[in-house]
């Protein structure tokens, strides 16, 4: 290996309507020790880029250095290595529930570093229990079951989300005019997100749908934007409302659950598909969101439920710290 290298990375970025890198890749490639030499856009892609980057080999991170010797000659698909969260405020829920701030995932966890650079986040088998990250690069982490999403959270000193944090997201982004398609609060419905069988698979953050009504982002009251929070990816969630200390669901649905409660009935008004009290899905795990086939199924406020044991290429999880 050279003292002085210089590295054609092809990356998945973001960049700003005038072409240039953001500010997440510029920091990025700092923290790569790495000095920015030249960059642009792929032809035909809007978030596809082609960067160059020259940097001394000891000046490099372990994780730098780590994609440079998996480069096959002087190309490299990297992904970002710093976990993306965002807070989210103090939401009391209708039943008074007070949810304390917290921080999360912007976006559905992919597969930490250790995982095959550029490969397909599916059936990685043995590998299941290497640590989530949080990064609009990466594909979403999938067939992978209830339990193991909360090992891999937990691997990377994170949590799997709850039933009460997710609930309070959904409530805080129901009352944000911008994540209505009226643009006030209660006028049209709430954005669903990825759900009309557009795609045939999980979709990273970077990817865009053509039609305005997929919208996958919301808006926080505090300002702060999260992807996915329906539609996408069902995402498993760690049942602190219904379930046992496992997070698995012990008892029947009350009338009175938080769990049940949303801005409007279900299916309407862009909220998702939810059970009607006294469903008992004792011995298995809640899931949020809907995925990318979910059609009016999908939303902020879906819920539905699957064996823990089970594993899918449309499940997926996302981590809090």
């Amino acid at each position: 290996m050279t003292d002085s290298i210089k590295l054609r990375l092809v990356m998945d970025v973001v960049f700003s309507p005038n072409g240039t890198p953001t500010d997440q890749l510029i920091d990025a490639l700092s923290t790569a020790g790495a000095d920015l030499v030249s960059a642009g856009v792929i032809t035909g892609s809007s978030s596809a880029s082609i960067i160059e980057v020259s940097t001394s080999v000891e000046d490099m991170t372990p994780k730098a250095r780590h994609h440079e010797e998996l480069a096959s000659g002087s190309d490299a698909v990297i992904v970002p290595a710093d976990d993306e969260f965002i807070t989210v405020p103090e939401v009391t829920l209708p039943n008074g529930v007070i949810v304390p701030s917290f921080k999360v995932g912007k976006f559905v966890c992919s597969p930490g570093e250790e995982s095959a650079v550029g490969a397909v986040c599916e059936d990685l088998g043995d590998n299941v229990r290497r640590k989530a990250a949080v990064t609009a690069q990466g594909l979403p982490w999938v067939n992978i079951d209830y339990h193991d999403a909360r090992e891999a959270c937990t691997a990377a000193g994170y949590t799997l989300l709850t039933e009460t944090q997710w609930l309070a997201i959904a409530w805080d982004a129901a009352n944000v005019d911008e994540n209505w398609t009226g643009g006030k609060v209660g006028k049209g419905a709430m954005y669903q997100g990825l759900r009309d069988g557009t795609v045939r698979r999980a979709q990273p953050g970077t990817f865009e749908p053509s039609e305005a009504s997929q919208r996958r982002w919301k808006r926080l009251s505090n300002g702060e934007v999260i992807f996915d929070i329906g539609g996408n990816v069902w995402q498993w969630i760690f049942d602190d409302v219904q379930g046992n200390q496992s997070g698995i669901i012990k008892t029947e649905f009350a009338k009175d659950s938080v769990s049940l409660m949303a801005p409007a009935s279900s299916e309407k008004k862009g909220m998702g598909w939810r059970p009607d009290a006294g469903a008992d899905w004792s011995g298995y795990a809640p899931l949020r969101g809907g995925y990318w086939g979910s059609g009016t199924y999908a939303g902020p406020f879906y819920l539905g439920d699957v064996t823990p044991s089970y594993t899918y290429s449309s499940i997926g999880f996302r981590c809090t710290k």
